[in-house]
């Protein structure tokens, strides 16, 4: 299993614009092969910053989901409220995984 960690700032004002999207891939997510779990975090000192946890069984899971139509279609609209410094990217191996 693997977890993805993105992070990304976003133009002031545009947070709303940003959330609605993502809320948009995160409800069709849930259908696509591979995916193990989502969270979204805003940090308590920075509200214009947003950080995805995505994990997946595979990276090769996580590349086709990028290929989706609603991937595709929200990943426009995400870019358009981005700061233009963009996004970082770090995977991780999970080690453990332990749900309620």
């Amino acid at each position: 299993m693997m977890t993805v960690m993105t992070e990304t700032t976003l133009k002031e004002g545009m947070e709303p614009q940003w959330d609605a999207a993502y809320r948009r891939r995160a409800e069709a997510v849930a259908d696509h092969g591979g995916w193990v779990g989502l969270q979204l975090l805003i940090p308590l000192d920075a509200p214009n910053k947003r950080v995805v946890l995505g994990t997946w069984e595979t990276r090769a899971d996580w590349e086709a989901w990028h290929d989706t139509d609603v991937f595709r279609e929200t990943r426009d609209e995400m870019d358009a409220a981005e700061d233009a410094h963009g996004r970082q990217e770090r995977w991780y191996e999970v080690v453990t995984h332990e749900s309620s």
